[in-house]
């Protein structure tokens, strides 16, 4: 299955990107989680205004779906500046970048998402224009190649990036503000989506809007997209009313648990606690039970199973934990799951 099919995929999909700018807060005040990074960067916009300049390079951090375009876009409306906002798969060529800056303002903000993306010859020439604010362009070939100097207005780069510890170490010490987004509590998502019904006009009552943000997996995207999904279901069996009820069994039919587990999920689960009965698992051999692939294994389900305690990997393979074994109403093993040999080596 392709990542961005799911449901519970934090991915930007086609169909949510019209009704998510819809739904962006615009402003520091309306964004909601995130409380320190919030009150800090509302300190250092207020003293870059003071100043008069721009505000310091930042690098945004964390899983998909938890708002780093929209905190992007947000410190631009606050600084009063235009946003340009690319990808690092989209910048191939020094050339790109150089057509990006060089037709910059002073002042304006540029967004790079997956920053960790870009390519090394595109990285090189990044650093002098966030460091000195110019450009170092060749021109020509071979012997009567020359480097020409372009003076770059003062701009500030906020970079985007789901896996940090890719990014290089002279990339990430030219940025003076980093932070990393967390998973939303439950109260958080309620306030978000209670903010979304709001503009959608969406009738509900707050017992079926915190269900939705208790199965949310922690995620503003997810929240907002399972929203509409349940605003559809209750359109017709609840008269367009949002309870408990109908979230419960909206949602029910979209085969996402009490936890935030989809199918895959749970087979997963299934397969390490009673096809292998609780034995190491290894990558290849878990993606060849449940019929995915090893890559789409590590990188899309096992981080949230991890986060919430329920599998481990160990120097053996993968074991579900006593915590996995009882979501599935079943009792662990001797020995916690995992066998003599098996010692634990990450959770997250």
């Amino acid at each position: 299955m392709n990542e961005t099919d799911r449901l519970l995929s934090a991915q930007l999909r086609p169909e949510d990107a019209e009704s998510e700018i819809s739904l962006r807060p615009r402003t520091l005040r309306e964004y909601v989680g995130q409380e320190k990074m919030r009150r800090s960067l509302q300190m250092y916009i207020e003293a870059a205004l003071q100043r008069h300049e721009p505000l310091d390079h930042i690098l945004l951090s964390g899983p998909p779906g938890l708002g780093k375009t929209t905190m992007a876009e947000i410190v631009a409306a606050e600084m009063g500046q235009n946003i340009r906002i690319t990808s690092g798969p989209a910048i191939t060529r020094p050339g790109d970048l150089a057509s990006i800056l060089t037709n910059m303002d002073k002042g304006d903000v540029l967004f790079i998402d997956e920053i960790h993306r870009l390519p090394r010859t595109v990285e090189e020439i990044l650093y002098p224009a966030m460091e000195d604010h110019v450009l170092d362009i060749m021109i020509g070939k071979g012997p009567m190649a020359r480097s020409m100097r372009v003076d770059l207005p003062r701009f500030t780069l906020i970079g985007a990036t789901t896996r940090q510890g890719m990014l290089s170490h002279p990339l990430r010490d030219r940025f003076g503000i980093i932070y990393t987004l967390e998973l939303y509590t439950p109260e958080e998502l309620m306030r978000i989506v209670s903010r979304s019904a709001g503009i959608l006009g969406v009738r509900y009552e707050e017992e079926g809007l915190m269900e939705i943000a208790r199965r949310s997996r922690g995620t503003p995207r997810i929240a907002n997209r399972m929203l509409k999904r349940v605003r559809d279901y209750a359109q017709l069996k609840s008269g367009g009313v949002i309870t408990l009820e109908s979230a419960r069994q909206g949602i029910d039919l979209l085969e996402v648990d009490e936890m935030g587990l989809d199918r895959m999920d749970r087979e997963i689960l299934r397969v390490l606690t009673s096809v292998f009965a609780g034995r190491p698992v290894g990558l290849d051999t878990l993606a060849a039970a449940v019929n995915e692939d090893p890559g789409t294994i590590e990188d899309v389900y096992e981080p949230f199973l991890m986060q919430q305690g329920l599998i481990m990997r160990t120097r053996s393979g993968r074991v579900a934990t006593p915590q996995g074994y009882r979501h599935l109403d079943l009792t662990p093993p001797p020995e916690e799951a995992c066998g003599p040999g098996c010692e634990q080596t990450s959770l997250i």
